[in-house]
């Protein structure tokens, strides 16, 4: 298996997006 490759970048990618969504929710709602 190797370290790094393609299989891991689209769901570390998918996590990430969705943590950015929520922060800008989470923003918006506040202010």
């Amino acid at each position: 298996m190797p370290v790094g490759g393609h299989a891991g970048h689209g769901t570390s990618a998918a996590i990430i997006l969705v943590l950015f969504i929520l922060l800008v929710i989470v923003t918006c709602g506040f202010f």
